[in-house]
């Protein structure tokens, strides 16, 4: 989502995947947003998924009638593109035209296939571009805005950089009731909840909410296991993860904290990438 023009704003929601078609507007609506529909044709020699059957064979002439009946469905302005190749290098592209506050991305169910054979689309595209993305897990059939939104913090401080106005915005126009999670590794006597807390305000994060941010602690030997054991549908619609710089090096990134949390979260997951 950007800002149009200075007199009128607009803004552009940049999404694809079918698992987040039914999200992307009630999050498009609260935020007067404009929807970029991307379908990308995998044509790429390049893809991995070519020899695998499972790239779409349907012409442009169908993919265009498709978009253009699913951006007739929707409630809120819609821009419907197709994009070509690779489909990091598809988002990549758009994301340099259009220049979206957010990307949207629907998230296959890979809970049963071994990490190293799963070909995590989200992921390149974050290590490639850094960049606001949402995840939609393939089950989730949420219809309304995620208001009870979880932010898994360590202890360390972060800075967003040109993200902190966008995270601001959405958490502010979504209404969020803001839960903020600190994961330890091991229990211990200290209580850093006003330390944790204070780094958030410092952001910005917390500015005008409806309500009191909250604080939970948890204890995990794994930081993605502590984040997942809280982030629960029965409790939260959204949870939000931090991705430093440092984690974008190589395959470091397929196994760090914010690649476990997306690849098995059940609800939704915001990544912010940091400045620091």
């Amino acid at each position: 989502m950007t800002h149009g023009s200075f007199a009128a704003p607009a803004h552009r929601l940049l999404s694809r995947c079918r698992p987040s078609a039914r999200l992307r507007p009630s999050l498009a609506a609260p935020l007067d947003a404009r929807l970029v529909l991307l379908h990308v044709r995998r044509d790429s020699l390049l893809d991995p998924d070519r020899l695998t059957g499972e790239l779409s064979n349907l012409n442009q002439e169908v993919i265009a009638l498709a978009l253009k009946r699913m951006a007739g469905n929707l409630a809120v302005p819609v821009v419907a593109e197709i994009g070509h190749g690779r489909v990091v290098d598809a988002v990549a592209d758009a994301v340099s035209r259009h220049h979206p506050l957010l990307v949207v991305l629907g998230w296959p169910n890979y809970a049963d296939i071994p990490d190293e054979l799963v070909h995590t689309t989200s992921l390149d595209i974050l290590r490639t571009a850094p960049y606001p993305l949402l995840v939609v897990p393939a089950a989730v059939a949420a219809t309304t805005p995620p208001t009870r939104v979880l932010l898994a913090l360590d202890r360390e401080a972060f800075t967003l950089g040109d993200y902190a106005g966008m995270a601001r915005h959405l958490l502010n126009a979504l209404g969020a009731e803001l839960t903020v999670l600190h994961v330890a590794a091991h229990p211990g006597p200290e209580d850093r909840e006003a330390e944790v807390l204070e780094s958030v305000r410092w952001t910005g994060l917390a500015s005008d909410l409806p309500t009191p941010v909250r604080y939970r602690h948890s204890t995990a030997a794994a930081p993605a296991e502590g984040i997942l054991a809280v982030a629960q549908p029965a409790d939260y619609d959204l949870v939000v993860v931090l991705a430093r710089p440092r984690s974008f090096w190589g395959e470091l990134f397929h196994r760090s904290v914010t690649a476990q949390v997306l690849k098995y979260s059940a609800i939704p997951v915001l990544v912010l990438p940091t400045e620091a």
